[in-house]
């Protein structure tokens, strides 16, 4: 590490102004600052507060905290390939190399060309190049079918980026989460790719040692077995996998599922949540609020159910082991940028969500996933949600003051 530091200090002058590298000054502090914490102390007099975690920590232990989903995702990626390819045997290391293949060249152009974009712009701008790009890089991948073309990856990372982010000021400037965006910019420009009707599934061989998928293989999600279906009743075992095979609610909960490449495991999920909860960096108001809010609804749609809406049959409880609900509210609805501030707008803003995303699911047969639009209808209206819980607190705050005022009168 002491070599680095050196190599890193050596090579400094020629970043700063009237170095030959001066244009890329914002690469070398966003490299530096990267590996250790930055030198600079504040110029200004007086007293300042302290703590030792700043951006760049708190968006590692996001990382950190969507580290189970990913790995998992890899094995499930495999697992639904061979089944869609008809084998019976399941080798554990063939399947988790062959989802890890498929997901990195995703990853990858994610980083390059958000990434890249941030840099240009914090050149442009002369300022500090941020750290929120390492989570929004690894979960657009995770909420994306793992078949989507690279090219339309690397359009919806870059008018995510631009668009929903550095025309608002850079990262903590956003009103509405920038993986979602992206998401939400495929999902309308190529809705036969993203509507979620279809089994998210890899079908390429990759190498000689992946078994091959018939051509024209095809296969619906559990939430899309949902939206067409005629049954009158809803048992789980109607849902089917690749291999139309019966899927359990262990295997619902564990995620041997077909879905989006991270958010299938329940379990998984729930690891990641006592990672944030655990470090304080994820807020369980909102997460409690969304699976509160999204169990009511499922209830009342329960109570309320028709054969005209199929998802009003599915009980209450499957909605938080299906799609991505759960993986948002953990992950994306707890953005504290885009999320409300205030502890009451929290518990309202959660709960929001959760009502929202069930009745999309439950009432639009078009549309089987509501989480995304959840939450960014939810990100639009955060400010005014916090707005209107200060004003409440003002309005009541004044009462008391007007009733003590009389009460010494």
């Amino acid at each position: 590490m002491k070599a680095l530091r050196k190599a890193l200090d050596r090579v400094k002058p020629h970043f700063e102004d009237g170095g030959k590298l001066h244009a890329f000054h914002s690469v070398y502090d966003g490299i530096e600052t990267f590996l250790y914490t930055p030198r600079t102390v504040a110029a200004m007099d007086g007293v300042h507060v302290h703590d030792a975690i700043d951006s760049k920590r708190t968006m590692i232990i996001v990382v950190l905290a969507l580290l189970p989903c990913f790995l998992f995702g890899c094995y499930n990626c495999g697992y639904q390939h061979w089944l869609a390819a008809g084998e019976t045997t399941f080798p554990f290391f063939s399947l988790f190399f062959y989802g890890l293949l498929s997901i990195l060249p995703m990853v990858v152009v994610t980083y390059v060309v958000g990434l890249g974009i941030e840099f240009i712009v914090a050149q442009w701008r002369r300022e500090e190049i941020q750290e929120g790009f390492l989570v929004t890089g690894l979960i657009l991948p995770m909420i994306c079918p793992i078949d989507t073309p690279l090219w339309m990856v690397a359009v919806a990372t870059a008018f995510a980026v631009v668009f929903a982010k550095e025309v608002f000021g850079g990262t903590g400037y956003n009103i509405v989460n920038i993986a979602l965006t992206a998401r939400a910019f495929l999902f309308f420009a190529y809705p036969s790719k993203m509507s979620g009707d279809k089994a998210f599934i890899a079908t390429d061989p990759i190498g000689t040692w992946a078994p091959a998928v018939p051509d024209g293989f095809t296969c619906a999600t559990p939430l899309g077995e949902v939206a067409t279906s005629t049954s009158a009743s809803y048992p789980f075992d109607v849902f089917h996998g690749a291999g139309g095979q019966a899927i359990d609610a262990w295997q619902a909960f564990v995620g041997l599922i077909p879905g989006s490449f991270g958010e299938t495991s329940t379990l998984c999920i729930l690891i990641g949540a006592a990672i944030l909860l655990f470090t304080r960096i994820g807020d369980w108001r909102i997460m409690l609020s969304v699976v509160a809010g999204a169990l009511a609804m499922g209830a009342l749609s329960n109570a309320l159910a028709t054969p005209a809406y199929p998802g009003t049959m599915v009980p209450f409880y499957d909605q938080l082991l299906l799609g991505g609900l759960l993986f948002g509210a953990v992950f994306m609805a707890t953005d504290p940028v885009t999320a409300c501030r205030t502890n009451t707008g929290k518990y309202i803003y959660g709960a929001f969500i959760g009502i929202v995303a069930v009745i999309i699911r439950n009432y639009n047969t078009g549309y089987p996933e509501g989480a995304m639009l959840a939450i960014l209808l939810a990100n639009v209206l955060a400010p005014l949600i916090d707005w209107c819980v200060v004003q409440a607190n003002v309005s009541r705050r004044m009462r008391r003051l007007v009733a003590i005022e009389k009460k010494e009168d």
